[in-house]
């Protein structure tokens, strides 16, 4: 018999904190960027996807940095889809991420579940977490969603049994979807149903990736003869797989000694799937239908880099994971454009396999692969996932079924766009209850067409930067309020110099100034003026003082007071950067990330013998972004001894 019933699960967590109140602006970091010259050297179809929509900014996401590392008991809102062979567990607040994947005849994990929650700078707007299955979209990288709520509901299942469904409206490319987990009765398989949905009247580029996190210690098996190599010194190579240029085992992700992901080329026509199997022959398999084309492997690595990353994202003492993923393009660079009007819908399955060891863990590629996908057609062939498809595109796609019981609420966003757009969509209900003080500025501004200025001593509205939401500030009453919104929406379009005039005229007339003067820093910053910049951050930074009430004026002004050190720096300006530095609490030049930037204001004042004893007092700086090299390169202005290896985040070689 299935199930699905609310639980508590309670593990060690950090908490996550306040949002960032300061509008992102700046546009993400190029982790993953290719120049020119290695565009050119690419298939044509791969190319045009990696240059296809590069976000110009995280807008209207906010950046999600308030979190510490200390971490207590936490009791976390869960999800049990549960038959007599699987037990799912679900987190629907953060992300809908599947935390657990537990096989009952076994009794075994076929996931890599963390034994605790420890947010990390890797989702593309900051906190991330680690383990289990996430679902990403939107753009490049991990979800803005990854710890967010999403809304969750029962529906029925093609057979009749209850199904949970997941669902919200991303913001980044303003697109809803919805995952379906669908555990038929007496089935050692979760099917899993995906639906991106474009209801606009203008293409959309569509990014999605499943990501699943299995032991370290597994092998890892796919259809394909060649990968496509990205590492963390850039770059996307063809090689040949398993083997490397050194002949080393790369399906093996302990015999990595970097960082790097390997995506498959699988074969068109050939089954989609990828594996990772124990040293018995048995583990998870996660197969799908074809649209979803593409599979990878990332792996730490067992350099000190790796390992201290491993340690970084869970507790001390367990074993380390790698990610088993799957997408809807060849590599994670690239994005589709999604059709007017159109959808994407796919399937996938995760389950335990059961291969014959000595064949799918031996040296022969070509008949481990083999045996493995013999196995999975056995367990599961490749037409009962097609006819499972469209048995739930039938059921819960096409004729779109209300959800039965509501079990979680995500965000009010989806209702703002439904309620302005007039979007239908029965089947992943946005209703008008989940709208909250976020949103009720915009319905405001969308009935009355005035946008309500914020309360007195409360930080700036979160922003709105589509078209639709653009034209309306545009034509809005033009107060210093909608002022700074309109040019934060004028920005993220593109069109930096109205943005810049939207922002000065702002300026002239309001009584609360720093917000607009933190965008026309940035402004300054990005469009290469850093003594301007720097003047004008380290402005906003003293007017914002009396300001604002409570919690959110300490937010605010650590968050802009670490900008503004930062761009006194890059102006070469140490003795301001220093009088900012004295102007903050204690408490706040405590935090990890403000005992970095006293390193780098020491080093500038010419002082590495302090700068070295803040090295070894010692420090943790939470929100350190995914292949953060910064820690190094200080120590190697202070010593020339070997870094230490609590600072040691360097994932390339």
């Amino acid at each position: 018999m299935t199930t699905v019933r609310r639980a508590v699960l309670t593990l060690p967590a950090a908490p996550l904190g306040p949002d960032n109140p300061l509008p992102a602006l700046r546009t993400p970091g190029p982790a993953h960027a290719l120049g020119a010259a290695e565009l050119a050297a690419l298939p044509r179809e791969m190319a045009r996807g990696i240059g296809r929509a590069p976000l110009r900014s995280l807008l209207p996401a906010p950046v999600r940095d308030g979190y510490g590392r200390e971490r207590e008991d936490t009791a976390l809102d869960a999800l049990v889809l549960e038959n007599d062979r699987l037990r799912v567990t679900v987190l629907p607040g953060l992300g809908g991420r599947i935390h657990s994947l537990h096989h009952k005849p076994t009794g075994r994990e076929l996931v890599y579940r963390n034994p605790v929650l420890q947010p990390a700078a890797f989702a593309l707007n900051g906190a991330w977490f680690s383990g289990g299955i996430e679902w990403n979209t939107g753009a490049t990288g991990h979800t803005t969603l990854s710890c967010a709520p999403l809304h969750a509901a029962t529906v029925p299942a093609p057979d009749g049994t209850p199904m949970l469904r997941l669902w919200e409206w991303e913001r980044l490319r303003d697109l809803p979807f919805q995952v379906d987990l669908w555990l038929p009765e007496d089935s050692d398989f979760l099917l899993v149903g995906v639906r991106v949905r474009n209801p606009h009247e203008r293409p959309a580029p569509v990014y999605w990736w499943s990501n699943t996190a299995v032991p370290e210690h597994r092998r890892v098996l796919a259809p394909a003869d060649t990968a496509w190599h990205h590492g963390y010194e850039r770059g996307l190579t063809e090689v040949p797989v398993p083997a490397g240029p050194d002949g080393t085992d790369r399906s093996r992700p302990r015999h990595s000694t970097h960082a790097g992901d390997w995506f498959y080329d699988l074969p068109d026509g050939g089954r989609r799937w990828i594996a990772a199997l124990d040293e018995d022959g048995t583990g998870l398999v996660q197969t799908s239908t074809d649209v979803l084309r593409g599979r990878k492997l990332f792996v730490w690595g067992t350099g000190p880099g790796g390992r201290r990353w491993q340690e970084w994202l869970t507790a001390p003492g367990t074993d380390g994971y790698a990610e088993i993923q799957a997408g809807l393009a060849r590599t994670q660079l690239e994005h589709l454009e999604l059709a007017p009007e159109f959808e994407l819908t796919w399937l996938e399955a995760y389950g335990p396999l059961a291969a014959d060891p000595a064949t799918a863990l031996g040296a022969d590629w070509a008949a481990a692969r083999a045996e493995a996908e013999r196995s999975l057609d056995l367990a599961l062939p490749r037409t009962a996932v097609d006819a499972a498809h469209t048995a739930w595109r039938e059921r819960a796609a096409d004729t779109d079924p209300a959800p039965d019981a509501v079990l979680a609420a995500g965000s009010g966003w989806g209702a703002l766009e439904v309620l302005r757009a007039g979007h239908a969509l029965p089947g992943t209900p946005f209703p008008e209850s989940t709208l909250g003080a976020a949103q009720e500025p915009w319905r405001a501004l969308l009935s009355t067409g005035v946008l309500p200025p914020p309360a007195k001593g409360a930080v700036p509205l979160p922003p709105q930067v589509g078209q639709a939401w653009r034209d309306m500030l545009e034509t809005a009453p033009a107060d210093p309020s909608t002022e700074y919104h309109l040019g934060i929406a004028q920005w993220h379009a593109g069109d930096r110099a109205q943005a810049v005039r939207s922002w000065e005229r702002g300026l002239a007339g309001a009584a609360v100034r720093w917000p607009l003067l933190y965008c026309l820093a940035v402004a300054d910053r990005e469009e290469g003026h850093p003594e301007r910049a720097a003047h004008r951050f380290a402005e906003a930074s003293g007017e914002l003082d009396g300001t604002l009430d409570g919690p959110a004026a300490v937010t605010a002004a650590a968050a802009l007071a670490r900008e503004a050190v930062d761009a006194q720096l890059a102006a070469g300006r140490p003795e301001r950067a220093r009088t900012l530095w004295r102007a903050l609490p204690e408490e706040v030049r405590a935090r990890g990330a403000f005992r970095l930037l006293e390193v780098r204001l020491l080093l500038a004042e010419g002082r590495p013998a302090e700068a070295r004893a803040v090295f070894d007092t010692g420090f943790e700086v939470p929100d350190l972004r995914e292949g953060a090299e910064i820690l190094g390169e200080l120590w190697a202005r202070i010593t020339d001894e070997p870094l230490p290896a609590a600072y040691e985040f360097r994932m390339r070689p």
